[in-house]
């Protein structure tokens, strides 16, 4: 199995800036799709950002023009970088990884907490 790390999570002030990084302990390569999750009204997940096999990025609309996902290969990790956050951002943000064919995502990190403070 694959464990993911997730780090940079925080505190901020609205309009900063946080990068979350999501560290795999296997090697991540173009086999590999990775996303950024985190709970919507009510509890129920959303997907925030992902990139593809192919390198294709999906962000959600929520977060659209604020939010970027990004892949270090060399480094077996998995950014999603959020610029000009707002309260409304404050959540768990947790880490996917789709690595074994037949489904949708097989891995999944504990979640890192960001915090936006008006």
């Amino acid at each position: 199995q694959v464990h993911l790390a997730e780090s940079g999570g925080g505190s901020v002030q609205a309009g900063g800036a946080l990068t979350l990084s999501c560290a795999a302990d296997k090697r991540l390569s173009t086999s590999n799709a990775m996303a950024w999750f985190r709970p919507s009204p009510g509890n129920e997940r959303q997907l925030v950002a992902a990139i593809s096999r192919t390198g294709n990025i999906f962000v959600a609309e929520s977060v659209k023009g604020r939010f970027t996902i990004s892949k270090d290969t060399a480094k077996n990790t998995v950014y999603l970088q959020m610029n000009n956050l707002k309260p409304e951002d404050t959540a768990k943000y947790t880490c996917a990884a789709d690595w074994i064919p037949g489904g949708g995502y097989d891995f999944w990190g504990q979640g890192a907490q960001v915090t936006v403070s008006s």
